[in-house]
């Protein structure tokens, strides 16, 4: 399967992402430059960590007006596999791929440490190969990591089975402990925790292949 991973100006988890794909799962993966007007013959993109354009007026706010933000709705719009790491998932939501807000954390500081999460749900392509109720243990690093929406859209995320990941020990405040969701169609998926950084053992820890693994497993049906 092809990756391709989007590079902002102040993305610094983009070459994590391309590692745990190239190198722990064995895929292809490439770098996609926030100029680029499209993605080229990719099957799932990834929209990694960091601070996109310095994080200047708001998380992800300036990113979503780069060009190849077009490209990735596109793809969306057609099916295609996008996910959001940490800033990634806060360009999405800016971009209105996905709803609610990632606010301030909760006690306002940043925080940068191993956290517990629970799968919500297996009926997305992103956990299509774990079980509901799996316990993960990934990283957080983020200072606007806070989810944040008004109660209908909260009620409809539960309701329509969209919150996929929830903090057991919520290091930032998110309302219903929500840690990553997707979209109505299911093939977008925003996430503050770092798959990408729980995906060699050298690192300390595999838990996050699931989410990688379940993408290339879900490809590889869709592909079949």
């Amino acid at each position: 399967m092809r990756f391709g991973v989007v590079v902002f100006p102040g993305s610094n988890c983009d070459h994590d992402a391309w590692y745990a794909v190239s190198h722990n799962l064995g895929h292809s993966a490439e770098f996609i430059w926030h100029d680029a007007s499209t993605l080229g013959p990719v099957d799932a993109v990834i929209l990694p960590g960091g601070f996109s354009y310095g994080d200047y007026l708001r998380c992800g706010a300036i990113a979503k007006f780069s060009r190849v933000m077009g490209a990735v709705s596109e793809f969306a719009a057609t099916g295609g596999l996008v996910l959001g790491i940490c800033n990634g998932f806060q360009v999405l939501v800016e971009s209105g791929l996905l709803p609610g807000a990632l606010l301030r954390n909760r006690n306002l500081k940043f925080v940068c440490r191993p956290v517990r999460l629970r799968v919500e749900t297996a009926n997305t392509p992103f956990t299509a190969t774990a079980n509901a109720g799996q316990t993960l243990s990934l990283p957080v690093a983020h200072g606007e990591g806070c989810y944040f929406a008004d109660d209908q859209t909260l009620a409809m995320l539960r309701h329509d089975d969209r919150v996929v990941l929830r903090y057991i020990d919520n290091p930032n405040g998110s309302l219903d402990d929500i840690a990553g969701i997707c979209s109505e169609k299911r093939n977008v998926m925003g996430m503050m925790p770092h798959p990408e950084r729980a995906s060699d053992a050298l690192l300390g820890g595999i838990d996050g292949k699931v989410i990688l693994e379940s993408m290339i497993h879900s490809l590889s049906v869709a592909a079949a």
